[in-house]
């Protein structure tokens, strides 16, 4: 009896400990990959805006990029800040990418999504800036940023204002900007498995 409590007991704690799904906190909408793209390496920084519409913690990013067949964007400096290519900054990170659903298109140029960890970072629902350069590929090759022309603000370091590139930015939503908290799946997770502990516990004892 005591092992069987236990052992539910221990199944409920694993359950609440299991971290929900990763949700799209922004999007700029699909890749294009057929109409221009920017450089994010060799000194050139594309900044992009995005709103979050509450408190968040963001830890994914996905973003479309123009490469020459066969190069791989290996890392990019990412930072998220207040205004275009400066202001606050809330974080400042090389995140490392790794890329999926190439394509050829038109110019020669592999087409590709990129996904990254980033550390996770907590914001304030508000308005903000993501600024990428910095970026390394193996063979040492320029790498572009695909432009998509969402509803997004965007800049590049050299020629301004240029239409938006396309990205996603995905984490969880917080209950405050400043503390993570857990999110509503595995809230639900861990209550259902207390409830349930709580059931037999009832029907062993009464």
């Amino acid at each position: 009896m005591k092992l069987r409590i236990t052992s539910l007991l221990l199944l409920a704690l694993c359950l609440a400990a299991v971290p929900a799904m990763a949700q799209t906190l922004y999007t700029n909408g699909p890749i294009n990959g057929t109409t221009d793209a920017w450089s994010i390496n060799f000194g050139f920084v594309v900044s992009d805006s995005f709103t979050l519409s509450s408190p968040s913690t963001v830890d994914q990013l996905m973003f479309g990029t123009f490469s020459f067949p066969g190069d791989l964007l290996q890392t990019a400096e990412v930072e998220i800040t207040s205004a275009e290519f400066g202001g606050t900054t809330y974080t400042d990170q090389v995140v490392s990418f790794s890329q999926s659903n190439c394509h050829g298109n038109q110019y020669g140029f592999n087409v590709c999504t990129e996904t990254g960890n980033l550390s996770p970072v907590n914001l304030a629902a508000g308005t903000y800036w993501l600024n990428l350069d910095n970026a390394v590929v193996q063979t040492g090759d320029p790498i572009y940023w695909d432009e998509n022309s969402g509803p997004s603000r965007a800049s590049e370091s050299e020629v301004g204002t240029i239409p938006s590139e396309s990205f996603t930015i995905l984490g969880g939503t917080n209950s405050t900007s400043s503390t993570s908290v857990p999110e509503p799946s595995s809230i639900m997770l861990f209550g259902s498995g207390v409830l349930g502990l709580a059931s037999l516990l009832r029907r062993k004892l009464f």
